[in-house]
């Protein structure tokens, strides 16, 4: 796998799990549930960033197989954050 692919999903997974933290961090502070989603959702796009390379790599699926479950993942992260914009 080419490195700069990795490094490239390393950041974005960075990234995105200091807003959950920051998220987190918001809600603990001021109690209000929309943070909580927030957090939760950024967290399920960070995990999508990866899981598309990990799926691909170490199940030995293909690549369009991995790319779904990926954005089924990214996806969801993304539901999460709508419903906290909708409360």
């Amino acid at each position: 796998m080419e490195a700069s692919f990795v490094i490239a999903k390393l950041i974005t997974l960075v990234l995105s799990l200091v807003v959950a933290y920051l998220a987190y961090h918001g809600y603990r502070r001021n109690g209000q549930t929309p943070m909580l989603y927030v957090a939760a959702g950024f967290v399920f796009i960070g995990a999508g960033a990866i899981c598309e390379g990990l799926i691909y790599l170490m199940f030995r699926t293909t690549i369009v197989s991995a790319a779904l479950v990926q954005a089924a993942v990214v996806s969801s992260g993304m539901v999460l954050i709508l419903v906290s914009l909708t409360k």
